[in-house]
């Protein structure tokens, strides 16, 4: 018979299995850190992939991709509502026997993290909200709409992490904010030509597009002229300048955790360099390779001699 333990345990592990078959531009829970790290961002990693992918992939209806996040979000509201009536909530320092009940192993790992770590529910919902924007908005008129955006879609994760770690102090978050609306920004500009080809969306903001007389048939059709590549250096220059505003980040935190934080800021910072090398074809999506990773790595391990 499968003990609760076990259950838990194997909830975890499925939650690892999606976070170590999924590629990404940078490390996701790597060995780097400890188990007891590991486990809980898999999960959290497990939730946000899913239900990005409720929003994105496969050939599902726009009422069936809201359909499908509701459900995570009611099922987010029953974690709440069980976290809340739970008998022992305040002595955080016997609650082994925590245990909530779902049919997906997804939420039994996330409710374990949300509840031992106290982290705000609200970043969960926040990121949903962001999945159904995927889903019911494609086009952004202003820069500010896209920050907007990224608020809902990426500061949630960095704040989660900080939390989980124990070092969400204002500096932190901040800091944090800034890293990861840059992330996403780096995200949206190496993908452009993919986002408008498989669910036209564009995350270029259209006042700028405008002003340097890029239509949208331009993005469709893969027009690179000065035009096009005057728009993204210019997305890429604000980018660069937020992305960089958090790299304080790096320095305040220490042990495997900060390690961790390292390779995921020079990995984002590696993607933004090859895009600016790149604003001659802003449809070449740049990829990290082998020689990427080693010197990520190294560099990661010395920052505070290199930086």
């Amino acid at each position: 018979m499968i003990t609760i333990k076990q259950t838990i345990h194997n909830a975890y592990l499925h939650c690892m299995a999606i976070a170590q078959n999924h590629y990404e531009n940078f490390p996701v829970a790597s060995k780097l850190l400890s188990q007891s790290l590991r486990f809980p961002i898999c999960a959290v990693y497990a939730f946000a992939r899913s239900a990005d992918d409720f929003a994105d992939e496969g050939n599902h209806s726009q009422a069936h991709r809201l359909h499908l996040l509701n459900a995570y979000q009611n099922e987010l509201i029953n974690i709440e509502q069980y976290i809340t009536h739970y008998p022992s909530l305040k002595n955080t320092h016997h609650c082994n026997d925590f245990y909530y009940a779902s049919d997906q192993p997804i939420f039994i790992a996330l409710a374990d993290v949300i509840y031992h770590y106290q982290l705000p529910i609200s970043l969960f919902y926040d990121l949903l909200k962001a999945f159904k924007q995927d889903v019911n908005v494609t086009r952004y008129s202003t820069f500010s709409e896209l920050l907007a955006y990224c608020q809902l879609s990426a500061n949630p994760i960095g704040r989660i992490l900080l939390y989980l770690n124990k070092s969400a102090s204002p500096e932190n978050i901040v800091y944090s904010d800034a890293i990861c609306t840059g992330l996403q920004l780096i995200n949206f500009y190496q993908d452009i030509a993919q986002d408008m080809d498989e669910t036209n969306r564009l995350y270029l903001p259209l006042d700028d597009m405008q002003a340097l007389g890029v239509g949208e048939n331009d993005i469709k059709q893969h027009i690179n002229n000065k035009a096009t590549n005057t728009l993204i250096k210019q997305q890429l220059i604000r980018t660069h300048t937020l992305y960089y505003s958090g790299k304080p980040l790096c320095h305040t935190l220490s042990g495997r955790f900060a390690l961790e934080i390292r390779l995921i800021f020079l990995s984002g910072a590696c993607i933004l360099k090859k895009l600016e090398k790149n604003t001659h074809n802003i449809y070449l999506r740049p990829r990290l390779h082998k020689k990427d990773t080693f010197k990520i790595i190294w560099q990661g391990v010395f920052f505070k001699f290199l930086h």
